[in-house]
Order: C-alpha cells, then sequence, then structure tokens
C-alpha cells in the first residue's frame, strides 16, 4: 500500500529490451521436392566439433534469400530434411523486443510468413510445426539475472501471448535452461526458446532446434499414417465377420497391411535412431533439454505402442485369411466327392437301364 494516500501501489515495470534483437521463427512442414541438390551438407558451427559426425539426417539447402514482410526485411532459409521434410528458417530484427508492439509485429510477421509457405505444402496448415527463437547479444548483466528481470516479458514473447503469468506458469516456462559459458545460455520452452550469446553464436542453436521440431512432426506424420492404417484394417475384420467363401479381398487387405506396417517400422527405426548426440557435451546437454520439452519420448512409446497393435491385427488378419483358404480348400473337396458321386449314379443308372 502506498503510505501517503492508502492506495495500492502499482508492481514496477520491468524495463523493455534496451536494444534490437533478432527473431528466427522455424516452420517445419512436409514437401513433396524431387530435384535435391547434391551432396547432403553438414550441420555447421556447432560449439566445440565432436571428434564424429554428430547428426545422421540428410540436409539439403534448396534456397537462401530475403524478402519484405510487412516492412520487415526476413532472410529466408529454405532446406529439406531426409527429402520429406521442408524447414524454413526465417530471421529479422525485432525493435524493442519485449514490448507489447514487438509481441504484435511478431505475430504479423510470423502470420505471413506461415500463410506464404504453406501455400506449397502438401498438408497444408494442419501439418506443420511452427517454433520462435528470440536471439539476445548485448546485455549488461549475468543471464539468469536477465531472465528474471524480464521473466514476464520473455514468458510473453514464447507464448505469444499478452495476458500476466502466474507464478507456477512463469516457473514452467522459463525454468529449462542450458549454460555453455557464464554469458552464454538457452532457454528452452515448448513453444519457443531464448538464446544468449554476447558473441553471436546463435546458429548452433538453432541447428539443434531445427531438428528436435524435424523430429516432433516425423512422429506427428507417423501416428496420423498408423491410425490411418489401424481404421482401414479394422473395417475390413468389422465387415468380415465370417471368412469369405474365396478370399482375394483379405489377400490383398493383407498385403497392403503388412507392406505398410513394415513401412512405418522402418520409418520409426530411422526417426528414432537419426540422432547420435553425444560426441560433445553441450550439444549432447542441449538435445536432451529440447527432448524433454517437446515430449518426443511420450511421442515415441504412443507410436510404438500402435505398432504393436497394428502388429497385432494385421495377425489377426492372417489368421483368418489362411483359415479362409483352409476352409476354401475343405470346400472344394467336398465338392469333388459330391461331383464323384454323382458319376457314380450316372454310371448306374446307365448300367441298369443295359441290362433291361
Amino acid at each position: 500500500m502506498d503510505e501517503s494516500d492508502g492506495s495500492p501501489r502499482r508492481p514496477a515495470m520491468t524495463p523493455h529490451l534496451p536494444v534490437d534483437a533478432q527473431v528466427s521463427y522455424l516452420l517445419v512442414f512436409p514437401t513433396d521436392a524431387t530435384q535435391l541438390p547434391q551432396p547432403p551438407e553438414r550441420i555447421e558451427r556447432l560449439k566445440d566439433p565432436p571428434y564424429f559426425e554428430a547428426v545422421d539426417v540428410d540436409i539439403r539447402t534448396i534456397a537462401h534469400h530475403v524478402v519484405d514482410v510487412g516492412g520487415s526485411a526476413v532472410a529466408l532459409r529454405h532446406q529439406i530434411y531426409d527429402g520429406l521434410i521442408e524447414v524454413a528458417e526465417g530471421t529479422f530484427t525485432l525493435p524493442d523486443a519485449l514490448s507489447l508492439d514487438a509481441l504484435q509485429v511478431k505475430a504479423q510477421v510470423q502470420a505471413a510468413l506461415r500463410a506464404r509457405l504453406t501455400a506449397r505444402s502438401p498438408g497444408g496448415d494442419s501439418q506443420l510445426e511452427e517454433y520462435t527463437v528470440l536471439l539476445v547479444k548485448p546485455i549488461d548483466c549475468p543471464p539468469d539475472e536477465f531472465i528474471d528481470q524480464h521473466g514476464q516479458a520473455l514468458a510473453r514473447f514464447i507464448r505469444s501471448q499478452r495476458e500476466v503469468f502466474g507464478p507456477h506458469e512463469m516457473e514452467d516456462i522459463l525454468t529449462s535452461r542450458v549454460r555453455y559459458s557464464d554469458q552464454e545460455l538457452t532457454l528452452v520452452d515448448w513453444e519457443g526458446a531464448v538464446v544468449i550469446a554476447p558473441s553471436g553464436d546463435f546458429q548452433s542453436d538453432i541447428e539443434l532446434l531445427k531438428i528436435g521440431n524435424y523430429q516432433l512432426l516425423r512422429y506427428r506424420l507417423l501416428d496420423q499414417a498408423i491410425e490411418r492404417n489401424l481404421k482401414v484394417v479394422s473395417q475390413h475384420l468389422a465387415e468380415g465377420r465370417r471368412p469369405p467363401l474365396i478370399p482375394n479381398r483379405s489377400k490383398r487387405v493383407l498385403q497392403e497391411a503388412l507392406e505398410q506396417r513394415l513401412a512405418l517400422m522402418l520409418d520409426f527405426e530411422k526417426t528414432d535412431q537419426s540422432l547420435l548426440l553425444i560426441g560433445d557435451w553441450y550439444t549432447a546437454k542441449l538435445y536432451q533439454l529440447i527432448y524433454d520439452e517437446f515430449y518426443l519420448d511420450e511421442w515415441k512409446a504412443v507410436i510404438k505402442n500402435k505398432l504393436e497393435s497394428l502388429e497385432s491385427i494385421t495377425q489377426i488378419i492372417q489368421d483368418n485369411f489362411t483359415f479362409s483358404w483352409s476352409r476354401f480348400l475343405e470346400l472344394m473337396q467336398i465338392a469333388g466327392w459330391l461331383l464323384l458321386l454323382i458319376g457314380y449314379f450316372v454310371l448306374f443308372f446307365l448300367d441298369l437301364r443295359a441290362y433291361q
């Protein structure tokens, strides 16, 4: 309370970021690109490069240009990951980056970029991941102190909200941090990140955040593909409660289910084993933080369970198909005996007429 007039004292306002900062906007979506440059690239500018190849992902840059979006110059870099996913990285300067006005500018630029980039995506805007990274270079205090001082504004930036966050929400957003040195820090959240690097070495962290978003989208697409496969085989089981006499349709459904399950299993193994981020301590620690914040372990468990369910259902179809063929052969055998019996009766009556 204000002792002079008894009115409630307004909370002290945290000053905005005193300098312009940069924003790296990541948009990850499926692509049907067929012509890719050769050869694949290696991840560049990793801190403390490891003694062996850190990432087993095929990465190829297809374009690098600058576009004007609502008066903001955006440097766009387009890359194709494993020939399946396009990762677009748009970098632009954001004046007074932690102000509410800057929050609106950021939202407008990102919405325009999203509309432009997803217009040529086969999945539209329903199959994508987007992520925002605030890149901070000059600060006049230790990184942890900077985050504590600007916590509310940073939380609004990361979650793209104008509302005030409570203590528990603030803790959830601002807790996951990894430090490369006393002056360098990266904060990772589900929807965005903050990278503080006085030397301007941002790209190494951005590369890992791109890989994390790529892997998350791969898991999502796998989950959707398994769901479609499960729906098809489940419908077949529901329609075919009694084994068909001639099991051509069962054979076709079984063959398609087995082929798709094999492709899904190989895709899952590729996604699960594509990363060997243990070459240096910082890369491994940062990626583990990204892995946890993106809930990739939970996605992996869900997909593994669905693959097991798909295997069980395809086994039921296979058993049903085998039984159908056995039943078909049994019916053919019975039909043969009936024809033979009819033949005996015909011969019997012919012989009987011959004797008369």
